[in-house]
């Protein structure tokens, strides 16, 4: 009886040490934001959006499963720990300091993240890059920083992202339709 309450013991401490590792192991993909607070200061337009794990939950309450536009959304949000959007519109152009882009897209390096997207727009001084964090096969963060001379936005989706499930959903609350077939 002794040794079983031994190693019952011994497993309530190596259980929880053994789970921690493996959390710590796993890569953080939230981005470290830049001090924006000047920033809001200086846009005609700011949204600042915060959905952590505990938000993300109790939207995904309010979907109906019986829809299946709300049920592969909910699928979709069960694997998420958090959305974070900023999004800043300007008078002036390039009011927004070009360092705090670079910094952003100094934490998104190879191996964990890999650029899916990189649009440039000469007419339209507009730039788009998408990056995915992969680890282990898996996606498990998304960022996109979007900048045009009156317009800065940085989106980081962080959590295991489906694409196909994403994909279901292009179209339908909010979530733009891409356009990848080539036009006849």
């Amino acid at each position: 009886m002794r040794a079983f309450v031994r190693r019952l013991t011994f497993a309530c401490i190596l259980l929880p040490a053994m789970l921690a590792a493996a959390l710590a192991a796993a890569p953080d993909v939230r981005v470290k934001m830049p001090n924006f607070g000047s920033l809001a200061e200086k846009a005609s337009d700011s949204v600042n959006i915060t959905l952590d794990s505990a938000l993300l939950s109790i939207a995904a309450g309010f979907l109906d499963s019986s829809k299946p536009e709300d049920a592969a959304a909910k699928e979709l949000i069960a694997g998420l720990k958090g959305i974070y959007v900023k999004s800043y519109t300007f008078d002036k152009d390039y009011a927004y300091p070009s360092a705090d882009v670079d910094m952003l897209k100094k934490q998104l390096s190879a191996p964990l993240w890999q650029r899916l997207v990189g649009v440039r727009s000469r007419k339209e001084q507009a730039n788009v890059d998408i990056y995915m964090a992969i680890d282990q096969g898996s996606a498990n963060g998304l960022v996109i920083i979007a900048s045009e001379p009156r317009q800065f936005t940085i989106v980081n989706i962080v959590g295991s992202i489906d694409l196909q499930k994403l994909h279901r959903l292009e179209g339908k609350f909010g979530i733009p339709r891409l356009q990848l077939e080539e036009k006849k």
